[in-house]
């Protein structure tokens, strides 16, 4: 029942998805003529230009310039592209001659169409003239925070920029897949740790459309507005509350000190609270909190290292996937110390693909969980439906094993027959040479049962010394010569085992399923019936229950 309550939130959910993709064409579809028609999407704007002109208020606060100077023999006169990267928050202002716009990362609209990862503008100097590019940005909050400036032909710039808008957009895609990949393993497992990771990874996607500016492309569908810093702040802080445990338990802190799960539940809601405070501060307290930040990833990070070595130095072979997690980070926590010209050009990018290869580790890490608790459901389902003694399928898988047959049989219309099998005065095997005899002639019954057997029949230990044979696809008169030559393997088979006096011998009753008649019980009944009739007809014999019974009609 529980498996197809999955089924149906799973088909639904897809149902739904589908209905909702489909809906903004529903109203407009209509046959089309190849050749003759075509297709006209978007309508007439009066949108002015994104180039604004910056206003007093745009560029109040604290704030940084520069300018880019002309080559020594002044610019050539052709075009220059100018863009400028990484200013989280905040207006930038670029200016050359009369021309000035100011743009925002948060909101696309603002900015030159043709950058969509950063802030640029295309301006043609004259030729010979020194006059130099002014730009201007809010102050960041780190001092290795700077912005990036690219200057050269349109084309590449705008190519570069191009590649920088993929690189951010495939990161959240990448998350986003991974979070539905998880949503489909919990409706199939109901673990919670599935909700707990599509949760985090819905935090580090918010994190990232701030930190990419994605969150203002094509238009804002996340209200920043001028509190870029407080937003990525306060993110920042959630996401590090998240990353931090994660990382620690991936390198194995739960398993080599289940203590410290009180030490992770400290870091989260302290680092969680701090993320609730960050909207109320003043830009002042904004720097120390960076501050803060930093100081914790580092450390989080070195410890979730030392964690992780000792760990696989003790033998835990799943620290692996946390190293692995850990070592993006641990790169740029050296760039940044190092001011690696590479870290402060693609710093986005650079976080990006980080966060990005972290929840892939972690959705390995959750897979390897899963397998691994799948291994050991099947290892006691195995226990469970596993003769021990003899290796043999037991009777509740038997039963089970039968009424599959039974099923298939309804459908193929096959033939089924059934051989019950028991050893003939077991009992008196047991007091005369001991029940570790009797252990082995069980053994050694089941290893010439199942020598002797197609692959697709099925020999099952129904408990002491009766054995049941399931016999599918095989006709009737075929399976009772089987059955004979199978009692004889089992005298030959007892009689390897040279134990002095011992001569085992069993009877074997036969029965074919009556697709009109039987079912399960019914079916084990007629064949349970004609092995007694074997047995009264003196032992060590096959009867086939379809022929008339000889003891009711003697």
């Amino acid at each position: 029942m529980g498996g197809r309550q999955v089924r149906f939130e799973t088909g639904a959910v897809l149902v739904l998805l589908l209905v909702w993709l489909a809906l903004p064409w529903l109203g407009h579809a209509r046959s089309v003529d190849a050749g003759r028609d075509y297709l006209l999407v978007g309508s007439a704007t009066a949108e002015p230009t994104p180039h604004r002109a910056c206003t007093p208020a745009m560029l109040a606060g604290p704030r940084q310039q520069t300018q880019v100077n002309a080559p020594p023999e002044g610019w050539s006169g052709e075009p220059q592209a100018l863009d400028v990267f990484n200013v989280f928050a905040g207006e930038v202002r670029l200016q050359h001659g009369d021309r000035e716009i100011c743009g925002n990362m948060q909101d696309a609209r603002t900015r030159d169409s043709r950058f969509r990862a950063g802030i640029g503008m295309v301006a043609v100097p004259a030729a010979g003239s020194h006059e130099p590019f002014l730009v201007s940005w809010q102050t960041p909050l780190k001092a290795r925070w700077v912005p990036t400036l690219q200057l050269g032909a349109p084309s590449p710039v705008q190519q570069n920029d191009t590649a920088r808008l993929l690189v951010r957009a495939a990161c959240i895609a990448v998350a986003i897949a991974l979070a539905l990949s998880a949503l489909m393993a919990y409706l199939t497992t109901r673990d919670r740790s599935f909700l707990m990771y599509i949760g985090a990874t819905l935090v580090l996607v918010l994190w990232q459309s701030i930190l990419g500016g994605l969150s203002g492309y094509p238009e804002p569908w996340l209200r920043v507005g001028g509190r870029g810093d407080w937003w990525l702040l306060a993110l920042t802080a959630a996401t590090q509350a998240l990353v931090l445990p994660a990382l620690w338990r991936l390198n194995g802190g739960d398993r080599v000190l289940p203590r410290s799960r009180v030490g992770q539940q400290l870091v989260l809601w302290s680092l969680l609270t701090l993320a609730a405070l960050v909207p109320w501060l003043q830009r002042d307290g904004l720097g120390v909190v960076a501050q803060i930040l930093q100081g914790t990833f580092i450390i989080g990070c070195a410890l979730s290292l030392a964690m992780g070595i000792w760990a696989r130095l003790r033998g835990d072979v799943w620290s692996l996937a946390g190293l692995a997690a850990l070592a993006p980070m641990l790169v740029l926590i050296v760039a940044d110390a190092a001011s690696a010209h590479w870290l402060m050009a693609y710093r986005v990018e650079a976080l990006q693909l980080a966060v990005t290869w972290l929840l892939m580790m972690a959705a390995y890490a959750l897979n390897l969980r899963l397998g691994r608790l799948r291994q050991q459901r099947d290892e006691m389902r195995q226990l469970a439906e596993t003769d021990m003694l003899t290796g043999l399928p037991n009777r509740r898988a038997g039963l089970h094993q039968l009424a599959q047959h039974l099923q298939g049989g309804e459908r193929e219309r096959g033939p089924l027959v059934i051989g019950f099998l028991d050893i003939d005065l077991f009992k008196d095997i047991n007091d005369r040479h001991g029940h570790e005899i009797g252990d082995q002639v069980l053994v050694a019954v089941a290893r010439a049962l199942r020598a002797a057997v197609r692959s697709e029949d099925q020999v099952v230990r129904m408990g002491g010394e009766e054995f049941l044979l399931l016999l599918p696809g095989m006709p009737r008169e075929i399976a009772a010569a089987r059955l004979e030559r199978l009692r004889q393997r089992i005298t030959e088979a007892c009689r390897d085992l040279q134990v002095p006096g011992l001569e085992v011998t069993a009877s074997i009753g036969l029965a074919q399923w009556r697709p009109a008649e039987d079912d399960l019980a019914a079916l084990l009944r007629r064949a349970d019936h004609a092995m007694y009739v074997a047995k009264r007809s003196g032992r060590n014999r096959v009867f086939d229950g379809e022929t008339e019974d000889p003891l009711t009609t003697a």
